[in-house]
């Protein structure tokens, strides 16, 4: 079954079943709203399992979270007729968040990933729970979930907790169109009733990590674009400052075997096949076999975020397969109390993340300002100017990129090590994963911005080496560019043409314009 999503694409309807969502599933469902079902075999199981918890909700011994207070208040025990007034309370105290509100891909993202471990049957909720954050995600009414509130422990509390709400029909949600709505009414208009919760729902439906999880998720789909997008842009720089391509031969790279080094070196000798600006320099003649840095050691340096983002993307499936709730209803039909909240794994990768980002983005911003000296661009007009000193050229183009590498820096301090305690010292380490990935998220949209002004660059660079020839690949992305933004003149305005060349990385332009020439880059 297929369905058209509000940004025109068609897409594949998600199953939800007992078994792990893919990252593409994640991003089908947050980034394209495509809709979703749950299959049989987890309604199966997650009418099993609430079997199991009213088992143990009419038992004399207290249970936590079925009969009991939650967190520091779980030693009181609630008598039946408080039940539901326990778990309406529980998801209204704990929607205490503030701040910007979040993005709808996120949000959607966290809803969809608090759906798969419903499905899984660990739970004890009711299937009408579990299908009311179906109909949520397929009506795309989305709720309002702010900035702040999440310390990644137990899990992402208040985001989970807003979810919630408006599964309870309470608070408010944007609709398809982004318009504010009340949720009950929004719901009603989709045929969509509010969910009463029962015994143990409140604490399913809010211990887990799956904001920072979705935030990973959708940050490692990002990354395999722009990593790539950061080898053209390197690969335009050689081109641009008449740099040798002989340093990313394959046998050379194989002396140092990382595979995400080997890959980057592939890209750019893909890239940078039929250049006339660089054939027009090599031979028995050419001393370029010394570099700078930045461009000597891209694929290095490309090639660690790469080995980064395999270790992030295999934390995130391990976290994918996951189950996580507190207590769970084990297969047996016990219900136990346990840890599995805790954020730390997905935290650490997602800090680690954002290191390889700022440097990666360090990398490029050297690369560009070589452009711009006449000591060190191998004679090219200063700054890129057409008539320097009445010009400026690509001077504070330089100057953006620059800010925004010292922001990315700050960005790459840890937030994992950033423990506070909570819930009257009975929380009392927390993993503040959810701040790990808002950071991440906004150094990405960094590194966007910042590969942009370098191809925005080498491309007035490559245009002013004319009448030499840049390779089909990088010729390719120029064009693309030029469709834009004019190339080499006196000074325009220029922010309008960064942010022309900030579209282009970010939807992917440039990568396609590359591949359909080369073929699917690594």
């Amino acid at each position: 079954m297929t369905t058209q999503t509000a940004q025109g694409r068609t897409a594949q309807v998600v199953t939800v079943g007992v078994g792990p969502l893919s990252p593409a599933d994640v991003v089908a469902v947050a980034r394209y709203r495509a809709p979703v079902r749950i299959d049989d075999q987890a309604l199966e199981e997650i009418a099993k399992s609430r079997a199991a918890i009213e088992a143990l909700a009419h038992a004399d011994t207290p249970h936590y979270g079925v009969s009991t207070g939650f967190g520091a208040l779980a030693t009181r025990h609630i008598a039946p007729e408080l039940r539901a007034q326990l778990q309406r309370s529980l998801i209204r105290s704990h929607a205490a968040g503030s701040g910007p509100e979040v993005e709808t891909e996120v949000i959607r993202a966290l809803a969809l990933l608090r759906l798969s471990t419903l499905a899984t049957g660990r739970t004890g909720v009711k299937v009408e729970t579990a299908q009311a954050y179906a109909g949520l995600l397929n009506a795309q009414l989305t709720p309002v979930v702010h900035e702040y509130g999440s310390l990644g422990c137990s899990g992402d509390l208040a985001p989970l907790s807003h979810v919630a709400l408006a599964v309870m029909g309470e608070g408010k949600v944007r609709d398809a169109d982004g318009n504010l709505r009340d949720t009950a009414e929004a719901m009603a208009e989709h045929g969509l009733k509010p969910v009463v919760l029962a015994e143990k729902e409140g604490l399913a439906l809010i211990n887990g990590t799956d904001g920072m999880l979705g935030m990973l998720v959708l940050a490692l789909a990002d990354l395999d674009r722009l990593l790539k997008t950061a080898d053209i842009a390197a690969a335009m720089s050689v081109e641009g400052q008449l740099a040798t391509d002989r340093v990313f031969a394959a046998d050379l790279q194989a002396l140092r075997p990382h595979p995400g080094q080997a890959d980057s070196a592939a890209n750019l000798r893909a890239v940078l096949n039929d250049s006339g600006i660089v054939a027009s320099h090599r031979g028995p003649d050419c001393n370029r076999v010394q570099d700078a840095y930045s461009l000597r050691c891209s694929p290095q340096v490309h090639g660690a975020a790469r080995a980064t983002a395999t270790h992030a993307a295999s934390v995130a499936g391990y976290e994918l397969s996951a189950a996580i709730d507190n207590p769970v209803v084990l297969p047996d039909g016990r219900v136990e109390s346990n840890g599995n909240f805790h954020g730390a794994p997905v935290g650490y990768v997602l800090d680690f993340l954002a290191i390889a980002v700022a440097d990666v983005a360090s990398i490029s911003e050297r690369r560009t300002d070589r452009f711009l000296d006449v000591a060190r661009n191998h004679g090219l007009n200063a700054f890129l100017a057409d008539d320097p000193g009445v010009d400026s050229g690509h001077m504070i183009a330089q100057y953006t990129q620059a800010a925004i590498v010292s922001e990315l820096k700050r960005l790459a301090v840890p937030a994992s090590v950033d423990s506070i305690p909570s819930s009257a010292m009975q929380e009392d380490h927390v993993s503040m994963g959810w701040s790990a990935a808002r950071k991440l998220r906004k150094s990405i949209d960094g590194l966007q911005r910042v590969l942009a002004v370098e191809i925005l660059t080498a491309a007035r660079a490559i245009d002013m080496r004319a009448p030499l020839e840049p390779s089909p690949a990088t010729g390719a992305v120029r064009s693309k560019l030029r469709e834009l933004v004019e190339g080499p003149g006196t000074d325009r305005h220029l922010a309008p043409e960064i942010e022309h060349s900030v579209q282009l990385v970010a939807d992917g332009t440039y990568l396609s314009a590359v591949e359909a020439v080369t073929g699917p880059l690594s």
